[in-house]
């Protein structure tokens, strides 16, 4: 049972729920459609950056590597389980209290 969405300071549209019901996921069509925004390129420039990007975050996370990255903020490898179809990595991420003010401050403007 995880703590509430209030205590872990996400934006508001999520209050209220636990971290296990939020059903708002970021699919990689979404996040080619974001980096491209934001950065200003087009979509097919940046769709093999992030898709190397991704794979490269893929191996890291499956060697068990810890990885930190600004502003998003230090993945580590809690644990690691072999199923029947694959593996389950269970990580925790850590994000400093200025990228979590950098979060909400972002999420108050967009409302």
């Amino acid at each position: 049972m995880g703590a509430p969405i209030d205590a872990l300071k996400l934006p508001a549209k999520a209050a209220g729920l636990t971290p296990a019901l939020i059903s708002d996921e970021m699919r990689k069509e979404q996040l080619l459609d974001e980096v491209a925004k934001r950065s200003g390129a087009k979509r097919k420039d940046v769709k093999p950056i992030v898709e190397a990007m991704l794979e490269v975050l893929g191996e890291a996370l499956g060697e068990a590597r810890d990885v930190n990255l600004k502003p998003l903020g230090k993945i580590k490898v809690a644990r690691t389980k072999q199923v029947a179809n694959g593996r389950v990595i269970n990580l925790r991420l850590r994000q400093s209290d200025m990228v979590i003010k950098e979060l909400e401050d972002k999420a108050e403007a967009a409302e």
